[in-house]
């Protein structure tokens, strides 16, 4: 399998950490957090992983290169303006020709990929996403699904009343290729907003992974401390480093 790595955000909450990189190149637990998820990718088989890059690009690319360190083969995909993160894959629609793995730049997780994709292939569904039980659902895509794990309704940022699950999507998708077709060319979509609500009123089968696996995602200084205490206190099971990248270090890297 593939996978898409979104990185193109601005990250203006965590300012002014993310004036000078992405956020996917902020250090938690001395490593950038994009390369927690190359070495999740990794230990799941996946080698071709494709990045979309706007703000601060050349950081990503000065750290990643071609991926060959890492054991990977990047692919990047930059956006002068940004496609939101349906459109940023339908940019590379080509790369995909098989089911494929998409993960937000700036989520800490140690979920089992491999177990989603299983989940994913043997419903026969259209995109699979990875639940978790969120504290705040206002402040995600919420879920409702039914005792086979069929996603029936699906919200993104409910007002308080609106509020009918604290089932959330953690941002993980396995994806079908043909769903791309729904994605306008050159357009912002989202997948929240646009595409997962687009999928469902058209009918297509979506399914949810609610198995327990580490979660966050680091979009304010509160989640930023919170990611570094997890990790060092060994919350967060990660996937071992390659030897090539071990004592290797970003020459710009952010600390907090």
């Amino acid at each position: 399998m593939k996978a898409m790595i979104l990185a193109a955000g601005e990250g203006t909450r965590l300012r002014p950490l993310t004036d000078a990189a992405p956020k996917p190149m902020l250090e938690v637990g001395g490593r950038p957090l994009i390369a927690y998820l190359i070495d999740l990718l990794r230990s799941h088989g996946v080698r071709d992983i494709a990045i979309n890059l706007h703000h601060k690009p050349e950081v990503i690319r000065a750290y990643l290169g071609d991926g060959s360190r890492f054991g990977v083969r990047i692919t990047y995909s930059g956006e002068d303006v940004l496609l939101g993160s349906a459109g940023a894959v339908k940019k590379l629609e080509h790369f995909f020709d098989d089911s494929f793995f998409v993960l937000y730049g700036d989520v800490l997780t140690d979920i089992d990929l491999s177990a989603l994709a299983d989940l994913h292939r043997s419903r026969r569904v259209s995109l699979t996403m990875a639940l978790y039980l969120a504290e705040d659902p206002t402040r995600c895509g919420i879920v409702d699904i039914d005792d086979d794990g069929r996603v029936q309704r699906f919200l993104e940022k409910p007002q308080p009343q609106e509020v009918f699950s604290r089932w959330a999507s953690a941002g993980i998708y396995v994806v079908e290729p043909d769903v791309l077709r729904l994605v306008p060319e050159g357009s912002f979509f989202d997948f929240g907003a646009d595409l997962i609500p687009l999928l469902l009123r058209e009918g297509a089968l979506l399914c949810g992974y609610v198995r327990y696996s580490y979660f966050l995602d680091i979009g304010s200084w509160e989640r930023y401390r919170q990611a570094q205490h997890d990790l060092t206190a060994g919350f967060v099971k990660i996937s071992s480093p390659s030897a090539a990248t071990e004592g290797q270090r970003p020459e710009q890297l952010v600390r907090r």
